[in-house]
């Protein structure tokens, strides 16, 4: 994992307690397009599966992800896929359950 995708799975761990989570860095498919930088460390798929999304809709999920990361988003994190799902939907049992 880069330096970025592993700040990014402390935060949103912390923030989120998830049953799942899975950060992957994409910036190699991205390269020369906008906010691509040489290093990497700018685009990733983010899939986040915990009961704290209950009753919140895609926005709000996406929004309170994107207010958890936005110190990154100010250091450079340009784009961010997001698959955001409360423990129903993905079809697992809710932790301690």
């Amino acid at each position: 994992m880069t330096i970025r995708a592993d700040r990014i799975l402390t935060v949103l761990t912390q923030t989120f307690s998830p049953a799942e989570i899975d950060v992957q860095d994409d910036s190699h498919q991205h390269a020369g397009h906008a906010g691509a930088r040489p290093g990497g460390q700018t685009h990733y798929t983010v899939r986040i599966v915990t009961p704290a999304f209950e009753g919140l809709s895609r926005v709000a999920r996406s929004r309170a992800v994107h207010a958890a990361l936005e110190p990154e988003f100010g250091a450079g994190l340009h784009a961010l896929s997001l698959r955001l799902l409360t423990p129903a939907e993905a079809g697992k049992p809710a932790r301690g359950a």
